[in-house]
Formats: C-alpha cells, sequence, structure tokens
C-alpha cells in the first residue's frame, strides 16, 4: 500500500487528508481516503465527519473524496437561498390543493381529512372503517392479587357472589368473576346475561363473548330479588342506627360543654364576691384609723 498525506485547504487549519492506494490483490489501484483532525483523530466517511464538526462548519458542498468543497454546488445553494427569500418576501400563496398523505406504516395512502372554518364543509367517515377496537381475552386475571384497604389500612373484605354465578376460563376465581361483572355493568349498556354459548366451556378462547362477564348463563329470579332488599334494608336500619348514634353523642358533647363553661361562669361570680368583700373590709379599717 502507498500511503500520502497532505494538509486539507478546505477544513481548518491542522487538518489533514490521508490518501491510501492499494498496489495488489483484486482491489489493486483503488484508493481509501481518510481524514484526521488536529488531535490525530481519524474520520473514513463525511457523516463522521459532520458530526464530529458540527455546526462549525457547513460540509454540505465538500467533496468527501478530493478534499475540496464543489462550487457548482455553493452556487446552487445561494440561488436557492435568494429564491426562498425573495419568496417569503413577496408572500406568494401556496396553491397547492392536494391534501396532506398520513405518515403511517400502512401500504395504503390514507389521506388526512382537510377542515377550514367555512361553515359549509363537513367531515366525512367512512363506516366501514369504524370498526370496534378488539379486546383483550381474560384480562380482569390481571387484577388478581390485588386488593382494597381502608382509611385505618385492614382488609376490606370482598362481596360473596351468589352461587348461581360461576366462573369460565382458565384460572377463574371469585375474585375475577367478581371483577368481570363489576367491569361489565359500568362500561356496557347491554343486559348481564353471562355466556349463552354452551361451546365456550370447551373453547374459552374461541366462542367467548368479550361484552358478557366471564361467568356461566344464569337467571335472576324473584327469590334473589327478594334477599336483595332484605339486605338493602338492614344496610339502611344500621346506617339509620349510626346516624342516630353521633347525632346523640353529638348533643350530649355540646351540653357537657355547656354545664362546664355554666360552672366555670359560677365560680367566677365567687371569686369577684370574695374580693369585693374584702375592698369593702379593707375600706372600713381604713376609715377606723
Amino acid at each position: 500500500m502507498e500511503r500520502k498525506r497532505w494538509e486539507c485547504s478546505a477544513l481548518p487549519q491542522g487538518w489533514k487528508r490521508e490518501e491510501v492506494t492499494r498496489k495488489s490483490g483484486l482491489s489493486a489501484g483503488k484508493s481509501d481516503v481518510y481524514y484526521y483532525s488536529p488531535s490525530g483523530k481519524k474520520f473514513r466517511s463525511k457523516p463522521q465527519l459532520a458530526r464530529y464538526l458540527g455546526s462549525s462548519m457547513d460540509l454540505s458542498t465538500f467533496d468527501f473524496r478530493t478534499g475540496k468543497m464543489l462550487m457548482s454546488k455553493m452556487n446552487k445553494n445561494r440561488q436557492r437561498m435568494r429564491y426562498d427569500c425573495s419568496n417569503q418576501a413577496k408572500g406568494k400563496p401556496d396553491l397547492n390543493t392536494a391534501l396532506p398523505v398520513r405518515q403511517t406504516a400502512s401500504i395504503f395512502k390514507q389521506p388526512v381529512t382537510k377542515i377550514t372554518n367555512h361553515p359549509s364543509n363537513k367531515v366525512k367517515s367512512d363506516p366501514q372503517k369504524a370498526v370496534d377496537q378488539p379486546r383483550q381475552l381474560f384480562w380482569e386475571k390481571k387484577l388478581s392479587g390485588l386488593n382494597a384497604f381502608d382509611i385505618a389500612e385492614e382488609l376490606v373484605k370482598t362481596m360473596d357472589l351468589p352461587k348461581g354465578l360461576q366462573g369460565v376460563g382458565p384460572g377463574c376465581t371469585d375474585e375475577t368473576l367478581l371483577s368481570a361483572i363489576a367491569s361489565a355493568l359500568h362500561t356496557s349498556t347491554m343486559p348481564i346475561t353471562g355466556q349463552l354459548s354452551a361451546a365456550v366451556e370447551k373453547n374459552p378462547g374461541v366462542w367467548l363473548n368479550t361484552s358478557q362477564p366471564l361467568c356461566k348463563a344464569f337467571m335472576v329470579t324473584d327469590e334473589d330479588i327478594r334477599k336483595q332488599e332484605e339486605l338493602v334494608q338492614q344496610v339502611r336500619k344500621r346506617l339509620e342506627e349510626a346516624l342516630m348514634a353521633d347525632m346523640l353523642a353529638h348533643v350530649e358533647e355540646i351540653a357537657r360543654d355547656g354545664a362546664a363553661s355554666g360552672e366555670k361562669g359560677a365560680a367566677e361570680e365567687e371569686e369577684e364576691e370574695e374580693e369585693e368583700e374584702e375592698e369593702q373590709e379593707q375600706d372600713h379599717e381604713m376609715e377606723t384609723v
């Protein structure tokens, strides 16, 4: 190999350009170009050189192979800059009426809907594309092992589900079933009937209805409704008793505070009377003297 190194006038002072020419092998006669910084760091490509110099020098017209600035590119850049500046000064409007294209990874180009403030414009939507997002199967299992605690950091007891509710799916527990039913009641406006298909027990991953909770089909009877009404009445009665006890305790506290303030006032009046009597006795003694 033959190596030649000399200073590069197109780069700042201290930069050197090296040209290595191969004399043997299949690549005989070919040459590679390298650049060295004043500190001796070696650069093999123009991107490496541009990253190293950063904004200190513009390498857009620099030819890495020859180590020179190309005058043709410099003239084109100057003309482009002048043209852009003149267009900005004139305020030339953008007459391009083509809609922008959505930059996605899809192989089909989907145009972006262009909306202006004109009252007659309407946003068009394709009903075929308005498809519900798919739901993840058995997402309720993510909530397993999570417990609720009250303000005193005591574990809150979960509610007991009726015996008629039976879970469906791999590893479905009572906690998972409770989460599924609670989610269905809050997020869906459809009636809760459970999984009506009999094939869901054989292969729940295929036949599971995602709009229904993870439980078998069930029927709410009049007996269930009566038991629930009795439970609600018991809870209301306990709440009424708790409110009454709290109100009585509050009244007793007010009466206790009033009695304490009355006793304190009576004691202060007695002390004032005793002080007055002592002052009168002192005045009488002074008059006698």
